[in-house]
């Protein structure tokens, strides 16, 4: 059958709003999908639906649709988004009515099951990861637009290859091909420049967003519309493949797909192969998102310049102290980005964070505002403050559980109104996942001088987060630094070089196709983004800091 060309115009709530327009004029596609969810996100539209029992999803992509629908239906472009969030029956009928409005006759149609709210007490929000079928019905059934719930965002790209390629749910390798395509795609300008380790490497000022040509054997090839921003390389796809990613199996609801098969290849100018994926059966669990509201937070940042800068931090300490006893949480940080002799006000400065968090709002509001501009001038000399601390705000709390398929009632939902169950996977096409062994080290490169150099100067990194663990996966760019990269960086090193992972579990997972070496962090995230405990609360820049640091590096990799 003919290649399929999917799209992305959307990584999440918020991202570039011209993306969609762009995709569908910039080049031909046959797919364009958008991923607006992420754990944050949830949490944001369940406070949205809380005020609003009609809200719950991502209005932005209704006033895309309001420029692009029309697009779409001209160059016969069907458009899959997960920009349902908590209410994709309430998104569905939006978009109908304003196709209507429009005079555009698109079928709408939407899959929901995923909301297990009820079922958690005490939540926000809870909904199941659903996979790509229902997806894959309701484009056989002649849908032009589907919006979902909570999906996982490689379903957007599984469903509707699964729904184009005729393939059934025990075709593994090919199912595994398109996850790993749809992984590809699912952070938009990710896999084309954008947040990538060597950004000097091209043009990344405003990189286009990604393709996948996908083929009926589950091989792709990720790409971009010619005459765009950024640039598609090994690299650039290695480091999306790595994002928040574990080990070397990558389990989701419709099949566990296996990364150390995954083998890349640069086919030509921004074009990379994706090949030799293989696939096994899913777990016989679903994934389930729990948010819940964790109680309130406030902050405040000290800036402290020029001399004795540990003893004035000790004096905000000492002088804070009682306004803070009733406080469930305090936490301070010294950030210490002052320099000696420093030729401006600010590089002579650094700064002391303090974050509270409490169940009473009043605790971390009124109190800690009053005691801490109560300083102002009995304080440390030079005091000053970024912003004042506020009245607190609410924060969030995530967490996962695992139900079985049978749990979850997939569902879709035609345009024409019919609703139709997915059937789950049947016992015996199920996998508890198991502990894949650690493949064999490469040969140690030779003996020879060493020189102390950041390791950034070799490899490559890019981080991010699941609930409260996060993940580092890290890359060599060539055969001799993977050689010396899998001896050298191991899990115990990691820990000397990250500090904040001494006393927390590290695991290293090695993926030799990649040249890549994949860290999993637990812990070091607490409750997860919408708690905020951490200074980079979603481990973003995790990896640039572990490539900042210095080792001993052999001069011949330099």
């Amino acid at each position: 059958m003919s290649v399929l060309r999917v799209g992305n115009a959307s990584g999440f709530y918020g991202d570039r709003f011209d993306a969609m327009r762009e995709m569908l004029t910039d080049g031909p596609l046959d797919i364009l999908t958008g991923d607006y969810l992420a754990e944050l996100t949830m949490l944001i539209l369940g406070r949205d639906r809380l005020k609003d029992p009609g809200a719950g999803y991502a209005r932005t992509f209704l006033r895309q649709l309001e420029e692009c629908l029309g697009l779409a239906h001209e160059r016969g472009v069907r458009i899959v988004a997960n920009a349902g969030g908590l209410n994709p029956a309430g998104l569905a009928d939006a978009v109908r009515a304003l196709a209507e409005r429009l005079g555009i006759p698109v079928r709408v149609a939407h899959v929901e099951g995923d909301d297990l709210t009820a079922a958690h007490p005490g939540a926000l929000a809870a909904h199941a990861y659903l996979g790509g079928f229902g997806i894959a019905a309701c484009l056989r059934a002649g849908a032009d637009v589907v919006v979902t719930g909570r999906v996982t965002d490689a379903a957007l790209v599984t469903g509707p290859a699964a729904a184009h390629f005729g393939w059934g749910p025990t075709e593994y390798d090919r199912l595994a091909g398109a996850v790993v395509a749809g992984h590809l795609l699912e952070c938009g300008a990710q896999a084309t420049g954008g947040n990538y380790a060597f950004f000097q490497d091209g043009d990344v000022r405003r990189p286009g967003f990604p393709l996948a040509e996908l083929h009926a054997d589950g091989t792709s090839v990720i790409t971009k519309h010619d005459g765009t921003g950024g640039f598609v390389d090994v690299g650039t796809v290695t480091a999306q493949l790595l994002y928040e990613t574990g080990g070397a199996r990558y389990a989701g609801p419709d099949v566990t797909a296996r990364l150390d098969t995954v083998r890349l290849s640069q086919e030509g100018h921004d074009r990379v192969r994706v090949e030799g994926v293989r696939g096994e059966a899913p777990p016989p669990t679903l994934k389930v998102g729990l948010n819940r509201l964790g109680g309130f937070r406030n902050e405040v940042a000290f800036v402290l310049t020029g001399l004795d800068i540990e003893a004035k931090a000790d004096l905000v300490r000492a002088q804070m102290e009682p306004a803070l006893g009733k406080i469930a949480d305090v936490r301070w940080d010294l950030a210490r980005t002052d320099r000696p002799d420093a030729p401006t006000e600010e590089t002579a400065s650094a700064l002391l964070r303090l974050v509270v968090r409490d169940t009473d709002q009043q605790v971390v509001g009124r109190a800690l505002s009053g005691a801490a501009i109560e300083l102002a001038l009995v304080g440390y000399p030079g005091f000053h403050v970024l912003a004042p601390p506020g009245k607190g705000a609410p924060y969030g709390v995530f967490e996962d559980v695992y139900v079985p398929h049978g749990a979850v009632d997939h569902v879709a939902v035609h345009h024409d109104g019919r609703r139709v169950t997915v059937a789950p996977p049947p016992a015996q096409d199920t996998a508890v996942l198991a502990h894949v062994p650690e493949p064999p080290l490469p040969q140690p490169l030779p003996p020879g001088p060493l020189r102390r150099a950041p390791l950034g100067l070799v490899a490559g990194a890019r981080s991010g987060d699941k609930g409260g663990n996060a993940n580092v996966g890290v890359w060599a760019r060539t055969d001799d630094a993977w050689r010396w990269l899998a001896h050298e960086l191991t899990a115990d090193r990691f820990r000397e070089l990250i500090p904040e992972a001494r006393d927390l579990p590290v695991t290293r997972h090695q993926l030799p196709n990649l040249r890549a070496l994949n860290f999993v962090v637990e812990g070091i995230l607490g409750e997860g983004v919408a708690a905020q405990a951490r200074f980079d609360p979603q481990a973003k820049a995790l990896g640039e800091w572990l490539r900042a640091r210095h080792l001993d590096i052999p001069e011949a990799l330099l």
